[in-house]
């Protein structure tokens, strides 16, 4: 290329212009290499000028250069026929093109056809030469000498579609201001030696775009799951909730179930439901006088007018660490820690995030999921402030048409499923389930006898595979995931 630049600076230089594309055909070389040399030379400042041109030519597809190098087909079949005639059956069998170049030939006068011969129609040359016209005209174009080359013989090899017309865009270049046939690649950066000796000031130095913006990063593309979480937080922060900190994805079994007044002989404590850890298998630090109530409240209802379950309640169990199957636990933490107040004050709360469960997987369950959960505790609160709440919250993300079913929790009475109308589905589909905590759960914990507690939760998988129309839960979480999908997929926007 650097030997190129100079050939370039020298020609202009003795003959004040050049056309890239001209310059590209007298010396033999690719168009885009003499346009990518132009463009290199330009760089310099004041070096040259370029004023882009455009020109109209022609293209030869494979039949035209095959053409050029065989001759037509109408040639090709003129001078397969011997001085005495050759068959017509023959005659077509002779090539490919046979066909095209007699009907061609026919149409020039070059031959005839004797329908009278015994042995059947027989083709002789009606004259002695010819001369190959679409051979010459196709050539001429080739080598791009079109000044002699007729309209109508253009628009004839259009028709026979041996040509294309193309567009082919050139440069011409003059001198610039600071023309020079010496190239001197300016400095980047200012360096000591050139400080010592004044050399700096017979030096260029290249200038430096101090707006530029830089290359954007390759990194940093939000998962549709966190543009989805991200709404529904601001949800919850514009209706006046404080996050809960859920940074514990491993848990104890006393937190996740037993404080939740969940019976140790419960099916989802399980290991075909639950996660148990190996290392380390058990947590001994509890709240031992709130463990005593809890306990207490599993096996006889202690003193709350409650029954309880009727059975020995273990330690052993409760120790058990886990990965938490519902961040429902984190909730228990943060009512414990609330009772302990020397006076209550009405809160709500809420969180975002993981929890796991041994599910089987298929295109609508993980292993892990991410949950949402929102928690109030309020003097007095009832099954119609629960109710009023959760339209208020479907409301912001978009859903108005709300069914409730009873349903039966360990923790919640009474509980309810909640269910939407899906317009896309046109069906009722289950969205969350909700209940009012149970006074064993509560009453533990030290809280106002007076004092309820409302919550509701719902998955994130659900809404963002709605929200972005993925019907495999593989096909946003997971080692198969499209990360093309992930780069392009648009912002979030609820309609609240």
């Amino acid at each position: 290329m650097a030997d190129l630049n100079e050939e370039i600076l020298e020609f202009i230089n003795k003959n004040n212009n050049l056309n890239t594309l001209e310059y590209a055909n007298t010396h033999n070389l690719d168009h885009q290499k003499v346009i990518g040399a132009v463009k290199s030379l330009q760089t310099y400042d004041g070096l040259l000028k370029a004023e882009q041109q455009s020109s109209k030519s022609f293209q030869l597809n494979d039949e035209a250069q095959h053409i050029v190098q065989h001759g037509s087909h109408e040639a090709v079949v003129f001078n397969s026929i011997p001085d005495t005639g050759i068959s017509q059956a023959q005659l077509m069998s002779s090539n490919p093109n046979a066909k095209l170049g007699f009907s061609k030939a026919m149409a020039n006068g070059w031959i005839e056809v004797d329908k009278k011969n015994a042995d059947g129609p027989k083709v002789m040359k009606k004259i002695a030469s010819i001369n190959d016209e679409v051979q010459q005209l196709l050539s001429k174009i080739q080598a791009l000498n079109l000044t002699d080359v007729p309209d109508k013989s253009i628009q004839d090899l259009k028709k026979r579609k041996l040509i294309a017309e193309v567009t082919i865009n050139s440069f011409l270049v003059t001198k610039g201001d600071k023309f020079t046939t010496k190239l001197e690649k300016p400095e980047k950066e200012l360096t000591a030696d050139m400080l010592v000796g004044d050399l700096w000031k017979t030096k260029k130095f290249k200038e430096y775009n101090l707006d530029a913006l830089g290359t954007v990063p390759e990194g940093g593309h939000l998962h549709p799951l966190q543009k989805v979480r991200t709404e529904i937080r601001k949800i919850f922060l514009e209706m006046g909730f404080t996050e809960m900190p859920t940074n514990n994805y491993v848990e104890n079994s006393f937190w996740n179930f037993d404080a939740l007044f969940q019976p140790q002989q419960h099916p989802a404590r399980d290991a075909h439901d639950t996660f148990f850890m190996s290392d380390p298998i058990t947590s001994d630090k509890f709240p031992m006088d709130y463990l005593e109530r809890v306990k207490q409240t599993h096996m006889n209802g202690g003193c709350y007018g409650s029954q309880g379950y009727k059975y020995d309640w273990k330690i052993e169990e409760a120790q058990k660490n886990i990965l938490r199957t519902h961040t429902t636990a984190v909730s228990a933490r943060m009512l414990y820690k609330l009772a302990q107040e020397e006076t209550f004050k009405p809160t709500k709360y809420f969180s975002i995030d993981k929890v796991f469960r041994n599910e089987t997987l298929d295109a609508t369950h993980l292993a892990e999921f991410h949950q949402i959960e929102g928690v109030i505790a309020d003097y007095d609160l009832t099954l119609g402030d629960l109710i009023g709440i959760l339209y208020e919250f479907f409301k912001k993300l978009g859903m108005t048409e709300l069914r409730f079913k009873p349903a039966y929790n360990p923790y919640t009475e009474p509980s309810m499923e909640i269910f939407a109308f899906h317009k896309g589905l046109n069906k009722w589909v289950e969205i969350g389930n909700s209940g009012v905590f149970r006074p064993e759960m509560l009453e533990p914990m030290n809280l106002p006898k007076n004092v309820s507690v409302i919550a509701w939760g719902l998955s994130l998988e659900r809404p963002t595979m709605i929200k972005y129309g993925i019907n495999n839960i593989r096909d946003l979480v997971g080692h198969k995931v499209n990360l093309k999908m992930v780069y392009e997929n648009p912002i979030c926007r609820i309609q609240k």
